[in-house]
Parts: structure tokens; sequence; C-alpha cells
């Protein structure tokens, strides 16, 4: 294979994810730079699918606009995966750092991202009866990506398939318990605030009397 750049190497691994991510793990390559454009796409996809979609297909929109949950279901859910399985890895003796993670983790969305920007456009273009294309669109993107992202972790860990797939189920067990405990930490500190902010009314109440 002819020695190619890292932005020829996203559409390298993109139409090869078999070849292509061993060539970027043999090879070291995969720009950190290009990852984080990748994730910065997928935040600004989750916004375009969840507010921009066609007005005929999504007419309940709320009128306030609140960006925190596209940031969890995009950027921190994508952090909690590459932490996930960064330390599931470490239970099977995976070669994959959290960097390495990370990159082909991104380089593996891609398909989805690409595939819902273009069933958001085509959403203000087509009718409701060819609304058939769309959600092709959509389910190629899908399976597309989660083939990547096997082959992205079956060579980053340099597993066996099965051993590949044992790991994405843990790392999906040890998602739901991060932000199971992620939740409870902000219980937490949200009871602790409460709690703050009522002695500090008392004493004001107090001082003022």
């Amino acid at each position: 294979m002819l020695d190619i750049n890292n932005a020829q190497f996203v559409k390298h691994v993109v139409f090869h994810p078999i070849e292509g991510f061993e060539d970027l793990r043999w090879k070291k390559k995969g720009s950190m730079l290009i990852a984080v454009g990748i994730v910065v796409l997928f935040f600004i996809q989750s916004i375009a699918y969840g507010r921009l979609y066609g007005f005929q297909y999504y007419v309940d929109y709320d009128k306030l606009f609140n960006i925190v949950p596209y940031l969890v279901q995009s950027v921190v859910l994508f952090l909690i995966w590459v932490v996930a399985n960064w330390a599931m890895c470490t239970l099977f003796d995976g070669e994959g750092s959290m960097r390495r993670i990370f990159i082909y983790s991104a380089y593996a969305l891609l398909p989805y991202i690409v595939c819902s920007l273009i069933s958001t456009v085509l959403s203000h273009i087509l009718v409701q009866d060819e609304e058939v294309f769309m959600t092709t669109i959509s389910i190629v993107g899908v399976v597309w990506s989660i083939a990547l992202m096997l082959s992205a972790m079956k060579a980053v860990h340099q597993f066996t398939i099965g051993k590949t797939l044992a790991l994405i189920l843990l790392t999906f067990v040890a998602m739901i318990g991060i932000l199971f405990l992620l939740v409870l930490l902000l219980t937490l500190f949200q009871q602790v605030l409460i709690f703050l902010f009522s002695i500090y009314t008392e004493i004001t109440y107090r001082v003022t009397m």
C-alpha cells in the first residue's frame, strides 16, 4: 500500500475497514485533530437531526432550545464509550490506548454522521410518501458505522472477532455503570448545593432581623 496522509486514511478506513484499520495501526497513523473534528460534527449532526429535520415529519419541537441534551447524547456519550472501552480492554489485555480508541471510534462514526445529515437535508426536499429513501439512508449509515466499529475495535486491540464482540458488550455494561454513577454524583452535588443555599438563606435572614 502506498504511503498516504492522515486525511486520506479517513477515506481508506471508511471504504476498506478491515484493511484500513490494520494499516492505521501498523503505520501508526490517525489524527487526533481530525477525530476531534468528527466528534464536533457528531454534535452538530445531533442538533440538526433533533431541531432542523423537516417540519412535515417533526412538528412537536420545544420552543425553548436547550443544548445540554444534544451535548450529552453526542459528545458525552462518545467520551464515556472511550473511557469504558479502555477500562474493559485492560481486563482483556487489549493493546489499545485511550488516544487510539478515541481516534478509531471517531473514524467509525463518520458514515452514520454523514448519512444522518443527508437524511436531514432530504427531509426538506422529499414528501412523506418518499420517506423510505431517508429511512434507507439512515439504516445504511447505522449498519456501516457498526461494521466499522467492529473492525476498529478488532484492530486497535488485536482481538479475535468473538473477543471483540464480548468487549463491546462489556463496554455497554460499563457505560451504563458510568452513567449511573454520574447521575448519582450530580444528584448528590445538587443536594449539597441546595443544603448550602438553605444555610446561606437562613443566616442572611437572621442577620437582617
